[in-house]
């Protein structure tokens, strides 16, 4: 197959959804020879949490590709190439690489009865190509959850556990300790434990976790201190930067302190609070918790500026939750598409808002093009968030992007 033809086919298995489970991952990783256990010339750290999972996967492949090691990166979803999931030494995969992968693949599986997942074959194709390139070091973000999810197929040297909050409740559960106990689930036999600092609920789950794994278990309360420069903005992403360095320590790196402070100061991860340009900001806020972070950061940034929000929300997200964290920010708010098919429409979305602020004045696109083009017709500061798929379109519509948009529903 070619690139082109590689990816229609592992779109077509979207139609199976989301399958939680390590039956499929665990076959497929047995077929194409994949070593899953850390060892001394591959260390797995993986990475579980609701909100800033990207951005500590990001930070540690960062400092480790400028500490000269072979990095593999994986994280989830894509914004706009389905390539930018797999990175090596911050290089997506080459399109030939993942059609050679995908080809073979879909050879193997031809007959199986239960075909995997898009999200499982994604990350066996990852984790094969990992292999084959000799990474040193491969960072894994989970997809969804931890327990269940394919990249639980690996025995990490380092698990850590971002801040947890309830999103994804349709299948984690309904309670902070139920999610906490599915994030949990990447502990393993004596691996070392990182979490940020959790609520009490889930903070609770986790250290029984790491007990009955006897693992060693620390929680990072700290942020990075204000004397390193940190390219991604806002104070949580300075406890981002704390956790994914103590990571970094415990895998067993030690890079010069000079070192550190150029990968943070040049660290980058798109849609998270991307200026793109002196008056847009783009962010991937998609449930309560960040879209509460991504509120306070507004305010370290601008103060009491108020902005334009054209905000788009999938509906199985809580969409109340996030409009009333954002509420605050809004002189004014477009209602706009998401390509997904899950998205919230924008009349039922413009309903929300309205529910919660029947004064602030309220307005709907039929696209993101059409609602950016009303946007620049005023003055003041724009504010793109709702969704990460709603963040990948922005990133094209505004020229911020190179490819085209390959769009994804996971």
């Amino acid at each position: 197959m070619t690139y082109r033809e590689s990816l229609d086919w592992l779109y077509g298995l979207q139609v199976h959804g989301i399958v939680l489970g390590l039956e499929n991952i665990r076959r497929l990783c047995d077929a194409l020879g994949i070593e899953t256990a850390s060892s001394a010339k591959r260390r797995f750290i993986h990475v579980a949490g609701t909100n800033g999972k990207g951005s500590v996967c990001a930070m540690i492949a960062a400092v480790c590709v400028a500490a000269k090691r072979r990095t593999g990166l994986y994280t989830s979803p894509h914004l706009v190439s389905f390539r930018e999931r797999i990175q090596l030494g911050l290089n997506q995969i080459p399109e030939e690489h993942v059609a050679e992968w995908l080809t073979k693949i879909r050879g193997i599986i031809g007959g199986w009865e239960h075909t995997p997942t898009f999200f499982e074959i994604t990350t066996a194709l990852a984790l094969a190509w990992f292999q084959q390139q000799n990474a040193e070091i491969v960072v894994l973000e989970t997809g969804l959850g931890g327990r269940l999810d394919a990249t639980n197929i690996v025995t990490p040297a380092v698990a850590v556990i971002t801040p947890i909050g309830l999103d994804h409740m349709q299948y984690l559960g309904d309670t902070l300790a139920a999610i906490a106990g599915e994030k949990a689930g990447i502990i393993k036999l004596g691996c070392i434990v990182l979490s940020a600092p959790q609520p009490p609920e889930a903070e609770a789950v986790i250290r029984a976790a790491a007990e009955a794994a006897g693992a060693r278990l620390k929680f990072i309360t700290e942020p990075l201190g204000k004397d390193c420069p940190l390219a991604l903005a806002g104070s949580h992403q300075r406890r981002n930067a704390s956790l994914a360095f103590a990571a970094i320590i415990e895998a067993g790196l030690r890079p010069e302190p000079r070192v550190v402070r150029e990968a943070f100061a040049n660290v980058t991860w798109p849609a998270r609070f991307q200026c793109a340009d002196d008056r847009t900001v783009i962010d991937g806020a998609h449930n309560p918790h960040a879209a509460a972070q991504l509120a306070a950061t507004w305010r370290e940034e601008f103060g009491d500026e108020k902005a334009l929000l054209i905000l788009g929300i999938l509906a199985d997200k809580d969409g109340p939750g996030v409009i009333a964290a954002l509420l605050p920010l809004a002189v004014r708010i477009i209602c706009t598409p998401v390509r997904s098919s899950r998205a919230l429409a924008p009349a039922q979305l413009a309903e929300i808002v309205r529910a919660q602020s029947p004064a602030l004045l309220v307005s709907i696109a039929d696209s993101l093009e059409a609602a950016l083009a009303e946007a620049r017709t005023n003055d003041g500061r724009i504010l793109i968030a709702g969704s990460l798929f709603l963040a990948g379109e922005a990133l094209v519509r505004l020229g911020l992007a190179e490819s085209e948009h390959e769009w994804s529903a996971q």
